[in-house]
């Protein structure tokens, strides 16, 4: 489609509006039109660096219905930049359906890279980033939650997450206990703000850090959890050691059950707490 106009994907600042790259600047005041996540937010960075661009709003709950009319102003030879409200468009962010209707559909599509919560909290966090396995935000409901981190507790790479203020330390507590108080995790929280920070230590620690101070609740957080180390053979359950289980945790909780089975054939009890949670996927005990 020669004659058709450019879709950019443009990454805008996280937190510092001089984060912003002169390219992705340039880029934004000189595209016909901006598509916007929220276009108030959007509509702030543009006035603070004097770009007059007019913005339509595309987010989750209607970029699917935008794709036709995007079409149309590519296919007229407009150009346009895709924003969300901050960071990397698309990196749980909406943007998904746009970009991969259009791409199939063959339009020129071209990224303008710049900040991303995900990338800064990895730089910084002090564990290994070789290898990282990126699970955005994690169920809101509790039984949700904690059946994605039981199916995670075995991951070997680093663990990247997302969490809203109001879930913050339930989900630190639940990794606290189905990944082990001890597995090392680091919380980014505010990145690029005035009021940054950058935690790390063992999760039972995160989770008193943050229950202690209801100010490290609030705006946005990346937390990251260092990958299982190899497993032991102590950490290796039989099929004797798995009936066990299966026999106490039918007549007591989890947590109980699974303290009982470690002291009876020493296996470690967080190897039979998280095959507990295998065997129901849900909230037990």
């Amino acid at each position: 489609m020669e004659s058709s106009g450019t879709l950019y994907i443009v990454a805008t600042p996280i937190g510092n509006v001089a984060d912003i790259s002169e390219r992705a600047r340039q880029t934004l005041a000189e595209v016909d039109r901006i598509l916007a996540e929220d276009t108030r937010t959007t509509r702030k960075l543009l006035e603070h660096y004097g770009i007059k661009t007019p913005c339509d709003a595309v987010h989750d709950h209607n970029e699917r219905d935008k794709v036709s009319l995007i079409a149309q102003w590519l296919q007229s030879g407009q150009n346009l930049a895709l924003v969300s409200d901050a960071g990397t468009p698309l990196i749980s962010d909406p943007g998904y359906h746009v970009v991969s209707s259009l791409r199939q559909q063959g339009f020129h599509i071209v990224p303008i890279p710049g900040p991303s919560a995900l990338t800064a909290a990895l730089s910084v966090c002090g564990l290994a980033t070789d290898r990282f396995c990126f699970e955005g935000f994690l169920s809101s409901k509790s039984a949700g939650r904690r059946q994605r981190l039981s199916l995670l507790a075995r991951e070997k790479r680093t663990l990247v997450f997302y969490e809203a203020p109001h879930r913050l330390l339930a989900s630190i507590e639940d990794m606290s206990e189905i990944f082990g108080p001890e597995r090392e995790a680091s919380l980014c929280r505010e990145l690029t703000k005035t009021f940054e920070t950058i935690w790390t230590g063992p999760l039972s620690q995160l989770a008193a850090f943050v229950g202690a101070d209801t100010n490290q609740q609030r705006g946005e957080a990346v937390i990251l959890v260092a990958g299982e180390a190899s497993a032991s053979k102590q950490d290796s359950l039989s099929q004797d050691d798995e009936h066990l289980l299966e026999i106490l945790v039918a007549e007591l909780p989890l947590k109980k059950a699974s303290v009982l089975a470690a002291k009876y054939t020493g296996k470690a009890k967080q190897a039979f707490y998280q095959y507990g949670l295998s065997l129901s996927g849900d909230d037990a005990g």
